[in-house]
């Protein structure tokens, strides 16, 4: 990493805003720049740090969520500070983090989800996946959403990891989610569900899906739900198969033999059904008041000029009925007030990792890290090099002298701001005492934990537990 010429006012104040992955993998990187001292305020809208691991890894994943841990060995050094419930364009504006520190690091993820643009996708029945994995997680985003659990039949469209998660959670019984640390409200409306058959669709073939291996063999694994996969839809066309014969992509080629395996059995006979289909696309939803079916149509792959296979339609159709429809073909970013913006790509405009202005130039200062800097990809640990790659290019402008040179960067002054402000943030102890609550009242019950999903709710079991006598 490059080298902070001595002369540079220190502390070096650094903003960051967001709470996830990658906000964190680059205060880990920050922290290490001896005998540099960086001081790291970290703001977060939400009173709950850690972004998509809390809000959008399944809860039946509990191992990915132990990465947690080594966000909390980073939150501990002497010079970070957690912010939370704090939002960027409301309770601080850019002008603030401007004028009270040398660096912005934008981590804020990718919000939204991208749609469909087909006929009928905005019928009641039509959900965006993150909603879903949102309200499953007890995200107070989409807490109060509902949805129609009655319908006998769900299409997932989408064959990445998120439309994985959709429809495991779909077929999971209650006693598998039980104890789990999935929303009580999403645990008892799945305790009810009527859904028996889930398709999933993918647009190209079995060979160019996005899942993970360990995500398409868990599926074997469900108590109640058997996987479908018909021969005909395993079968390679000749470019896939050369492609996999190329020995290129090992986790395509495993994904290929694992739905193979699949299609060469009988069904069980559980009361639940997944049924995998690939080279299909959507191109309608019908109904007249809800959905009531999809119709799709069948694709071919052909090779690009850039050599990647991609799907194109036949004009062969087929109708699927179905009640519920959730579309899960990627995540997409939002704007951030005073911040330049690409809506095409729902990105941060930057070049590795230092934001640009429309017209080229550069932002002095300012960073993005993350999903908002270059797009929805990649798993969690995707973030470490990612992270890196930004706070190189920041440390490279601090040695140059190329940062912000704030009038109030201490500390202090950001915290008065807060307090003149009424913005009752919440520190990183204080999600300490959340967490230790949640678990308890998981305990309680023999469960994992049992989330708040709301954020006045975590505000108000703060101040129930300040108010609690100290015993003896």
């Amino acid at each position: 990493m490059a080298e902070v010429k001595q002369n540079f006012p220190t502390p070096l104040r650094i903003a960051v805003i967001g709470s996830g992955p990658s906000a964190f993998y680059a205060a880990d990187f920050l922290q290490r720049q001896s005998p540099v001292a960086v001081e790291i305020d970290m703001f977060e809208r939400l009173p709950t740090p850690f972004g998509l691991v809390r809000g959008g890894v399944a809860p039946d994943h509990p191992k990915i969520k132990a990465v947690t841990r080594a966000y909390e060995r980073i939150a501990r050094h002497p010079t970070f500070r957690f912010y939370g419930n704090v939002e960027f364009g409301r309770d601080l504006t850019h002008q603030d983090l401007v004028r009270h520190y040398h660096a912005i690091i934008y981590a804020v993820g990718a919000q939204t989800d991208r749609r469909l643009g087909i006929p009928g996708e905005d019928l009641p029945g039509s959900h965006a996946a993150t909603e879903f994995v949102g309200w499953y997680n007890g995200h107070p985003d989409y807490c109060d959403l509902t949805f129609d659990l009655t319908q006998e039949a769900a299409v997932v469209v989408g064959n990445g990891n998120v439309a994985m998660d959709v429809a495991r959670i779909l077929a999971r019984s209650y006693a598998e989610l039980v104890p789990t640390d999935i929303a009580p409200h999403a645990l008892e409306a799945l305790r009810e569900s009527r859904v028996r058959t889930i398709y999933v669709l993918g647009r190209r073939g079995p060979a160019q899906a996005a899942f993970t291996n360990p995500e398409i063999k868990e599926l074997d694994e469900l108590a109640e739900a058997d996987v479908i996969v018909a021969p005909e839809d395993v079968k390679l066309d000749p470019l896939s198969q050369a492609y996999i014969e190329s020995q290129k992509d090992r986790t395509a080629a495993r994904n290929v033999e694992i739905l193979t395996e699949y299609a060469n059995r009988p069904p069980s006979g559980k009361p639940r059904q997944i049924v995998m289909r690939f080279l299909v696309s959507p191109v309608e939803i019908l109904g007249s008041e809800r959905v009531e079916a999809v119709r799709i149509v069948k694709n071919e792959l052909y090779q690009a000029a850039d050599g990647s296979l991609r799907p194109r339609p036949t004009g062969e159709t087929e109708v699927i009925p179905a009640g519920l429809v959730f579309r899960s073909i990627g995540y997409h970013g939002l704007a951030l007030p005073d911040v330049p913006f690409d809506s095409a790509s729902g990105t941060i405009p930057n070049v590795e990792g230092r934001v640009i202005e429309p017209d080229g130039t550069f932002r002095r200062g300012e960073y993005a890290v993350g999903w908002i800097k270059r797009g929805p990809t990649g798993i969690i640990g995707s973030n470490k090099p990612d992270a890196l790659e930004t706070v190189e290019r920041l440390l490279e402008d601090a040695a140059a002298g190329r940062l912000l040179e704030p009038p109030h960067p201490e500390r202090t002054e950001m915290e008065c701001l807060l307090e003149r402000r009424h913005i009752h943030y919440v520190t990183f102890d204080d999600w300490r005492i959340i967490d230790q609550i949640e678990q308890e009242r998981g305990r309680a019950i023999g469960r994992e934990r049992v989330k708040f999903t709301r954020v006045e709710d975590m505000l108000a079991a703060l101040a129930d537990f300040r108010r609690e006598p100290t015993p003896g």
